[in-house]
């Protein structure tokens, strides 16, 4: 597992072809050893939550989509404000777009918690351009 650049990722995206692939891509690259998939953001607050009592849990890097039904990248990104620091001083939030909107990116990219914002699809050059 030392090989791996992170122990846990947590990837949140409605779209389950998007989640199959980049979980696929992660490991291939040793991105990340251990993969948690989200369809809904409401969901993946809900496994965070479940994090403050078990830490080892929490992950290294959040892979967020911007658009999703409901409750999209944005709306998670103010519930997660109110999450434990010991979670929120822990991961970092990539945001993912599959469209180029210059309103998304400077949006993403005024708020604290987002480290990145990349486009969607990932490849294999922008995950070894992750710190």
């Amino acid at each position: 597992m030392e090989d791996y650049r992170y122990k846990k990722a947590l990837l949140i995206d409605d779209n389950e072809i998007d989640n199959f692939i980049n979980k696929k891509l992660l490991l291939k690259t040793r991105f990340a050893s251990d993969i948690v998939e989200k369809k809904s953001a409401s969901s993946a607050l809900d496994y965070l939550k479940t994090t403050v009592s078990a830490p080892e849990n929490i992950p290294d890097v959040i892979f967020l989509d911007i658009m999703m039904p409901v409750m999209d990248g944005f709306d998670f990104l103010i519930e997660y404000d109110l999450l434990p620091d010991t979670i929120k001083n822990h991961s970092r939030i990539i945001m993912l777009s599959s469209t180029e909107s210059f309103k998304d990116l400077n949006r993403a990219n005024s708020n604290k918690y987002v480290y990145k914002f990349l486009n969607k699809p990932l490849t294999e050059m922008v995950l070894a351009a992750i710190q």
